[in-house]
């Protein structure tokens, strides 16, 4: 017994080891793609072969099992999408989106269609709304791969399942975005909307619920937790993008929201400590890495600040990524994400997290959406801001906008 909790321990220091191992582009990308496919293959496969119902456990302190199966669906496909909106090719990793493509428009045709044993609740209050937001989100992100992919009955199956969300009124708060996520992608993909029920969000965002200095509120009170990255900045700068593109009028916020991402980018990226940790605050916690999808997106939109060296965030996430990971607890015997922040730790979370809530953190590992030759990924090892910091290293000082 002694002998191997040993063993165990000295595993979990070298892996711990690893999260600083000044490791090239090349090999951190490679450990980012292989902890995607690990956390998404479960679900995809699962949804793929009409089994997801069948095959994924609940694992929650409340009950809402009906609405666990988008949850998964919606967050993996929005997480993954960049990467597999690059497309396939002969590559190893190109023949891996190659399959992940396909066995995501496979499972899509399931999740939508109604004679479906995987068919998906899109119409019942609440939570429903959340996860066809996600779903949506992820459809913009991949549009020549995923919805370009699809056949005529699937996209017509999946736009009746976003519109049958209408029914559903979101709470004044990230909510609203939702509902904006959700009119913006039927626009681009239908040509109409209810730009009333688009139009809410942003405009609450923009003209009440902003606090200054990159951050917003979630509805009229601030709340100290990660949902301006979980949601606010990633879907309001999506919903404007959609907007802009479209030319409405309002869409010109986007470029305010776009310096806001910048700046909220560059405090994410001070979170993260030398360690490779950052603080646990706020609701939502077992997201896990998910809680820096706003940092996550800004590189993807090439939107970081000139103080933040595209490398110095691979480095930085790839050490959260190994930290979180490294203990066996994170899954299940059979492949499955378990509850918990760096394990099995569901005593920390709410009553509305279960097994599918806990996939939002592929959206951390939205720069694999970047090229293999961009900076993010062909630049050398660099260090992070407080690891420059604590080691006596210069750091440009911080100011707000």
């Amino acid at each position: 017994m002694m002998k191997s909790r040993y063993l165990f321990l000295m595993l979990a220091y070298f892996c711990s080891l690893a999260a600083f191992a000044q490791n090239s582009g090349a090999e951190d990308r490679r450990f980012w793609v292989e902890t995607m496919c690990r956390i998404a293959d479960p679900v995809l496969t699962s949804l793929s072969d009409n089994s997801l119902k069948k095959n994924m456990p609940y694992e929650s302190i409340g009950s809402r099992k009906e609405f666990s199966y988008l949850e998964a669906v919606g967050r993996v496909v929005c997480g993954i999408a960049p990467w597999l909106e690059l497309g396939s090719d002969d590559s190893w990793e190109g023949k891996l989106r190659k399959k992940y493509i396909t066995l995501t428009i496979s499972g899509l045709k399931n999740a939508t269609d109604p004679a479906s044993p995987d068919y998906l609740v899109f119409d019942q209050p609440s939570q429903p709304l959340v996860d066809a937001a996600f779903l949506a989100q992820g459809l913009l992100r991949a549009k020549t791969q995923l919805w370009n992919g699809m056949d005529d009955n699937t996209k017509n199956n999946v736009i009746a399942a976003l519109q049958k969300t209408r029914i559903i009124r979101p709470f004044e708060s990230n909510w609203l975005l939702f509902a904006s996520i959700i009119e913006a992608a039927l626009l681009e993909f239908t040509g109409e909307c209810d730009k009333t029920r688009m139009m809410d969000g942003v405009l609450k965002f923009r003209d009440q619920w902003y606090e200054g200095d990159a951050n917003y509120g979630d509805g009229a009170a601030f709340h100290a937790d990660y949902y301006n990255s979980y949601v606010i900045h990633p879907m309001l700068t999506d919903v404007l993008m959609v907007m802009d593109k479209h030319g409405m009028d309002d869409g010109a916020f986007l470029a305010t929201q776009r310096k806001r991402l910048t700046r909220y980018a560059e405090q994410q990226e001070r979170l993260i400590s030398p360690e490779g940790t950052y603080p646990i605050i706020g609701r939502s916690i077992t997201y896990r890495f998910g809680a820096f999808h706003a940092l996550a997106q800004a590189c993807l939109m090439h939107l970081l600040p000139q103080s933040v060296e595209p490398a110095q965030v691979r480095c930085a996430l790839t050490a959260v990524i190994r930290r979180q990971l490294e203990s066996p607890d994170n899954f299940d015997a059979k492949g499955w994400l378990r509850v918990g922040f760096t394990g099995s730790q569901i005593e920390m979370s709410e009553p509305y997290i279960n097994t599918g809530s806990v996939y939002l953190c592929t959206m951390g590992l939205l720069p694999l959406g970047l090229p293999e030759s961009d900076e993010f990924w062909s630049a050398p090892y660099a260090e992070w801001t407080n690891k420059k910091g604590w080691g006596g290293k210069n750091v440009k000082a911080d100011k707000a906008i």
